[in-house]
């Protein structure tokens, strides 16, 4: 029979090099009961072990019950209790029905049993076992503390994979970003991913008679919206081969339909997404100064010298890829006539629904047409670094709600 200040339970067997952690690395060795002892002996144990929160009773080496100190004592000096109970068997307040879990048994798996448990696993621990035998006792902080490291562990990888996602995805779009200022001095083009990945992507390309140039909004944001920009770029890339990049509506319908092809959802297909994008694409001609602009729910603005306003030229109110998309639909090419010194700006909508200002409300289209109007004079880059400011300003303690896109140039 084990003595009631006895032998603690056997040590743990030291976990195997890169294991997982289990239910038996938070078994603590602890002095343990058995029937045959009294309550009056548990009530010594108690006083020796200042420490003791909870109490083990096992039969034959297998765990039958748990005492809990706090119970214990408040029911043994309750009147007359003390002198009824103190030669009875210690069984009579052990909780019968404690948590008992085999040593093996995961973290996770671990942390569903004492959730369903209740408070008490919690409060009092659970009992640890090997093959049924008493290994010790665990603690619901212990297990708290466990399952904190392991998530924060997890943060750390997930954000590793996704800085080098932000890497990968930067790469893709370095190469437009060099092209863009080869060939237009006085431009801006700001790509503000809300996380550290983000889900809007541009393309800039030269060419002997001009330049192409793309903004996209993409389905989504984070880690979902930047996998749709490497599928919704390659397609762009591959429409750009077949087609080159002089018609910007036939693009746009040629991207659609990649998109649905890539994502399965070709006549409501059944691959169980509903994904998509809305872009801008423009073709300059730089022998007569003309630019060829189609666009799916992504407007452009225009600014001539001596205008007093900003000319919106609407895009079509059809977005690229989605499931309920026609195959065949077809987006329209404005054509449109530069006077030199005309400054043009796209830009995604999480510019233009950010939410701020004392009302809460979305920036909104005219606060971006008053801002051109305001910085026209200024060289794009800076125009472009007011607009930003202005936003900041604007959104305050606000959260980012979405990426961020913006392209504009001042035709020369």
């Amino acid at each position: 029979m084990i003595q009631p200040d006895g032998p603690a339970a056997p040590e743990r067997r030291p976990r195997a090099r890169f294991a997982q952690p289990g239910a038996g690395d938070l078994a603590v060795a602890c002095v343990s009961v058995s029937p045959e002892h009294t309550n009056a002996q548990v009530y010594e144990i108690f006083a020796r072990h200042r420490e003791l929160g909870c109490l083990p009773v096992l039969e034959q080496g297998r765990p039958i019950g748990l005492i809990n100190r706090t119970l214990f004592l408040s029911q043994i000096s309750k009147p007359f209790h003390k002198e009824l109970f103190e030669k009875k068997s210690c069984i009579a307040f052990m909780d019968k029905e404690p948590l008992v879990v085999e040593a093996a048994t995961s973290i996770e798996q671990l942390a569903l049993l004492t959730v369903e448990s209740g408070e008490k696993a919690l409060a009092d621990g659970f009992l640890v076992v090997e093959q049924g035998q008493f290994l010790g006792l665990g603690y619901g902080l212990d297990l708290m503390r466990v399952i904190a490291e392991q998530q924060a562990e997890r943060n750390r990888h997930i954000m590793q994979s996704i800085d080098y996602a932000s890497v990968i995805q930067r790469s893709m779009l370095s190469g437009s970003a060099a092209a863009l200022a080869r060939r237009l001095p006085d431009a801006c083009l700001v790509w503000e991913p809300r996380d550290t990945v983000g889900g809007d992507f541009y393309q800039f390309s030269e060419d002997a008679d001009g330049w192409f140039a793309a903004v996209a909004d993409c389905t989504g944001h984070g880690v979902p919206g930047a996998f749709l920009t490497l599928i919704a770029h390659a397609a762009l890339k591959q429409a750009l081969e077949r087609l080159g990049p002089r018609d910007p509506a036939a693009l746009l319908g040629e991207l659609s339909r990649d998109i649905q092809a890539s994502l399965g959802q070709v006549d409501g297909g059944e691959g169980g997404s509903n994904d998509g994008l809305d872009a801008a694409l423009l073709w300059f001609d730089a022998a007569s100064g003309r630019l060829r602009f189609a666009g799916a729910r992504t407007p452009l603005l225009l600014l001539e010298p001596g205008q007093a306003g900003v000319t919106q030229i609407d895009a079509d109110r059809l977005g690229l890829g989605y499931a309920d998309t026609p195959s065949d639909a077809r987006w329209t090419t404005h054509e449109i006539p530069l006077r030199p010194g005309t400054l043009v700006l796209t830009c995604t909508d999480g510019l233009i629904d950010q939410v701020g200002g004392p009302k809460a409300i979305a920036f909104g289209k005219r606060r971006v047409r008053e801002a051109l109007v305001r910085h026209r004079e200024r060289p794009m880059a800076e125009l472009g670094a007011a607009l930003l400011q202005e936003l900041a300003d604007y959104q305050g303690e606000q959260r980012r709600r979405d990426d961020l896109t913006l392209f504009g140039f001042r035709c020369p």
